[in-house]
């Protein structure tokens, strides 16, 4: 009888449960490794996301400052905004130039009636009432939550750039909102948003109260996303996508701003803004915040927290709402 077979069946199960506790930290940290990765492409993503965004709006500013030195480029992209037509070639250049009255004329419908914005959808939406005082105007401050508005503005109608199919950017309108600090994200800020004119285009504007220079831009998208930019670099974290929502931040689409605006004189005159049904309910609910790291300040702070805990989790205690991911 050999004695030795049993030593050398144990020494086999231990050589293999060996090489399989060694097979498993290698799987362990090459998921670590696959998830390190993963987020910095995810990270990298955004940026150029981010760039492209930008650089769309730049090509549209510089789009419209050629439309003010050159009337026939102005004239292409009109026609191409109301039909869709490729743009003309040299030789309709050309004959354009020798009979302008081509390019002057354009059909008339039958009714001399204006054209009515377009609407965006059948449903109402309905609104809570807001204090007004004895002529029927809105009485300012308007408390909407975290955002407070503090002046609407003038609808400027005749000018494109000062509206989209979402949202209309009335001269003088100044918004405030409590976000994070530039200087210390995990303190509050108090964010002045405000819409001016500049050179007949709109010029957006975020200035805070911690003595940081103000963020100016084109758009509110651009505004807004250099903000958050600031606040990832302001903690060496990606705590908030840089993905901009500039309209919200500004509070131009809020329920009741909107239909504030929407109400202004002048208004119906925007060609290119899609109407919007309101109707004032005592019974409609109040509008809640978003539910966003980049326009809430409480959701910034529970990302940044969810950040350091990712980063050390055996050192800070488990978010109450942090969830596994495996």
């Amino acid at each position: 009888m050999n004695y030795d077979q049993p030593k050398q069946m144990k020494n086999n199960v231990r050589s293999k449960s060996g090489s399989y506790q060694q097979k498993l930290a290698v799987l362990k940290r090459m998921i670590v490794e696959y998830v390190h990765e993963n987020a910095a492409l995810v990270d990298e993503l955004e940026e150029v996301q981010a760039k492209i965004l930008m650089r769309k709006e730049e090509r549209k500013f510089l789009l419209r400052k050629l439309c003010e030195y050159e009337p026939q480029v102005a004239l292409e992209v009109q026609s191409v905004a109301r039909g869709g037509a490729p743009p003309p070639t040299a030789n309709d250049i050309k004959r354009s130039k020798k009979k302008p009255e081509t390019i002057t004329l354009e059909r008339r419908p039958s009714s001399s009636k204006p054209r009515r914005p377009s609407i965006k959808s059948n449903k109402k939406k309905f609104v809570q009432p807001i204090p007004l005082d004895s002529n029927g105007r809105p009485i300012f401050p308007i408390e909407l939550g975290k955002l407070t508005i503090h002046s609407l503005g003038e609808v400027v109608f005749d000018r494109p750039e000062f509206h989209s199919e979402d949202a209309i950017y009335p001269v003088g309108y100044v918004s405030t909102r409590i976000y994070g600090s530039l200087k210390d994200p995990t303190l509050k800020c108090v964010y002045t948003c405000k819409i001016s004119d500049d050179n007949d285009a709109p010029l957006f504007e975020i200035a805070c109260d911690d003595e940081n220079p103000s963020i100016v831009g084109d758009t509110p998208d651009i505004c807004h996303s250099i903000l958050l930019q600031k606040i990832n670099d302001s903690l060496s974290l990606n705590v908030v996508s840089t993905r901009p929502r500039g309209n919200e931040f500004f509070g131009l689409i809020h329920p009741t701003v909107l239909h504030l605006i929407q109400s202004s004189p002048g208004t119906r005159k925007c060609i290119n803004y899609k109407w919007t049904r309101f109707e004032v309910s005592k019974s409609a609910e109040a509008s809640q915040d978003y539910n966003d790291a980049g326009l809430s300040y409480d959701y910034l702070q529970r990302s940044i927290n969810l950040c350091k805990y990712k980063m050390a989790p055996d050192i800070l205690q488990k978010p109450s709402d942090f969830m596994d991911s495996m």
